[in-house]
């Protein structure tokens, strides 16, 4: 029960942490990369407009109208300011952009032409770290990628946001389901791994070639259990069979589970095959061997039975194989 107790909480907690990662990190990276996708599809006008509108509201920075602005040519550079301090904005419209320290140094260069207090870049692109690094000395503020998303997002037309967001909600639905089965098949795996080596443990240790130190404790009582005070294996107590019949049989191994049932130190007695008893035990195993084996020695047809005295409740503390005797 244990076992899957461990496996339940271990699911559980690997289930969370995989849900609060994808929810609040992988969603936001994937709403992220298609807000920026989206953003790339938009024509260059509407992209600048974008830009100036959320400028505008955030900032306080409005347009300034140059006379070369007149010009029916687009354009992807212009003035925006606040007050008497102006910043020459440069937009890089696309996904492919890739800028270095070449395009910081021309924008920073064209804001003082311009009489520019600064530059500021914008991308949905990467600036490089060479162009980061040289951006503060040419009093360029750079907005690319993951820092002009939060920028432009909230202005995005309603049907374009609502897409985005939702296909980054439903894959991150998607990816949590997935997380729910793997975190289910891994407290699976758990707890059946977990029975598996509790169960082998014992025969791991009876068929060791040489015993481990802390198994000597272990072994010289079992050597010493046929001169326990039990019926000597040589007098047959009276009324029993060394060779009785199946229904014999299951009723001497009834008695013998019936009569362990009722020794002081001793749980349960039960039957796992037909030469395997299996002991619950609640004291220690020097103290209720002797008494388990005076019981066992009254049935001369279950005198070789394999006992199995399993570890005390609460006690970590290995599986013990001992006979009362051998053919």
């Amino acid at each position: 029960m244990f076992s899957w107790i461990l496996a339940l909480l271990l699911a559980l907690t690997c289930f969370l942490l995989a849900t609060a990662y994808l929810w609040l990190v992988k969603r936001r990276r994937k709403e992220m990369s298609l807000g920026l996708q989206a953003l790339a599809g938009m024509h260059w006008r509407d992209f600048s407009e974008l830009v100036k509108r959320a400028l505008r509201e955030r900032r306080g920075l409005e347009e300034v109208r140059r006379h070369e602005d007149d010009s029916r040519e687009p354009r992807s550079d212009f003035l925006m300011a606040e007050g008497a301090n102006q910043w020459l904005v440069s937009c890089k419209h696309g996904l492919a952009y890739r800028i270095g320290t070449a395009a910081i140094n021309e924008l920073g260069a064209a804001a003082r032409l311009a009489g520019a207090r600064g530059g500021i870049l914008i991308t949905e692109g990467l600036v490089d770290g060479d162009g980061q690094a040289i951006a503060e000395k040419q009093s360029v503020e750079v907005l690319d990628g993951r820092r002009l998303w939060p920028l432009l997002s909230p202005y995005l037309p309603g049907d374009i946001e609502s897409g985005v967001k939702n296909a980054a909600r439903h894959e991150a639905l998607r990816r949590i389901l997935i997380a729910a089965l793997a975190s289910s098949t891994l407290g699976l795996l758990v707890g059946v791994g977990y029975q598996t080596v509790h169960s082998e443990a014992p025969v791991v240790e009876s068929t060791t070639a040489a015993p481990r130190a802390d198994a000597a404790p272990a072994v010289a009582p079992a050597a010493a259990a046929p001169t326990a005070p039990a019926d000597a294996p040589g007098r047959e107590p009276a009324g029993q069979e060394i060779n009785p019949d199946t229904a014999t049989l299951d009723r001497y191994q009834q008695e013998l589970s019936r009569a362990l049932g009722r020794l002081p130190g001793v749980a349960s007695g039960i039957w796992q095959t037909r030469q395997t008893l299996a002991v619950n035990r609640t004291a220690e195993i020097d103290e209720v061997w002797p008494r388990i084996c005076e019981e066992v020695m009254r049935y001369p047809a279950l005198r070789n039975v394999r006992v199995q005295l399993n570890a005390r409740p609460g006690v970590d503390e290995p599986v013990r194989w001992r006979q009362c005797t051998t053919l």
